[in-house]
């Protein structure tokens, strides 16, 4: 574990992602331009699936998207902003995981985003309190949606998931399509060096690992409230390093446990990922 004070000279305003930026270009537009709704760019269902034999079930949130319309990845880069999601008006809801298929990564305005474009399934892994009743599921979602300009949308969405349920391909597709371990892809070694910068921590990741076809994209969650820069990315040889800057709200300590720190490696084809970064 990693910890220390964050200075007070720590800008606050650090944490404020240039999204707004563009969100608040929205109310800025002329007055004769035609301001889209949320309905012209967002439709979504909650897909209610299937039943396993163990009582776990998988539903799904299915968004869909006007053409070139983007949503964000849990993790969506400095520019973007990660969905928010409120189960508190579900019933036997013992606990409730997000899975995510691979994203694309984007250029928006010069800066990176990571997430969907047109159209994106979200498979829900849901554990019921007592397996012996039914899971009445509803999730109120907050997300951005973005193409040359960019909004807010939020979305009330439930079922109720009563017996066993069916098969469902789309859900089953993006299960498939979630990143996969990245010893699968030929990851030998990984080790990472921590610099404190005075405000935060510069992490520097060494992943030995076959180059893709296309260029790679390393994004790297510490968990917790770290603000996390975008990540410089470089490859010398077979080893490919990733660089990024991490920083407490102002105020806070800087508490970072590197066995915790997950790294996903997206490329055009490919999503790999592992989680632990051993010290070099």
């Amino acid at each position: 574990m990693i910890s220390h004070s964050a200075p007070d000279a720590y800008l606050g305003a650090m944490m404020m992602r240039p999204f707004l930026a563009p969100l608040l270009a929205l109310t800025a537009l002329p007055a004769l331009a035609e301001v889209p709704t949320q309905a012209d760019i967002l439709q979504a269902e909650l897909r209610p699936g299937w039943r396993e034999a163990d009582g776990r079930h998988f539903a799904a949130l299915h968004l869909r998207l006007a053409p070139h319309w983007k949503t964000y990845w849990r993790s969506p880069g400095d520019a973007g902003v990660p969905p928010v999601f409120d189960w508190a008006g579900s019933s036997n809801l013992g606990s409730v995981k997000v899975h995510w298929p691979r994203p694309e990564v984007f250029d928006f305005l010069g800066m990176q985003t990571i997430g969907y474009r047109d159209e994106v399934v979200l498979p829900v892994e849901i554990t019921p309190a007592d397996p012996s009743r039914p899971v009445s599921l509803r999730a109120d979602m907050e997300l951005g949606v973005c193409n040359d300009i960019c909004m807010p949308a939020t979305l009330e969405l439930g079922a109720d998931l009563t017996g066993p349920g069916a098969p469902d391909g789309l859900i089953s597709a993006a299960l498939a399509a979630q990143p996969r371990p990245a010893t699968e892809a030929g990851l030998t070694a990984l080790h990472c060096e921590f610099t404190p910068t005075g405000d935060g921590l510069r992490v520097t990741a060494r992943l030995h690992l076959p180059a893709a076809t296309s260029p790679e994209t390393v994004v790297m969650e510490p968990g917790g409230s770290l603000w996390v820069s975008d990540t410089e990315v470089r490859r010398e040889g077979n080893e490919l390093v990733a660089v990024a800057e991490m920083e407490p709200p102002r105020g806070t300590p800087l508490s970072f446990d590197p066995a915790k720190l997950r790294l996903t490696v997206l490329s055009a084809t490919e999503a790999l990922e592992v989680t632990g970064c051993p010290v070099e």
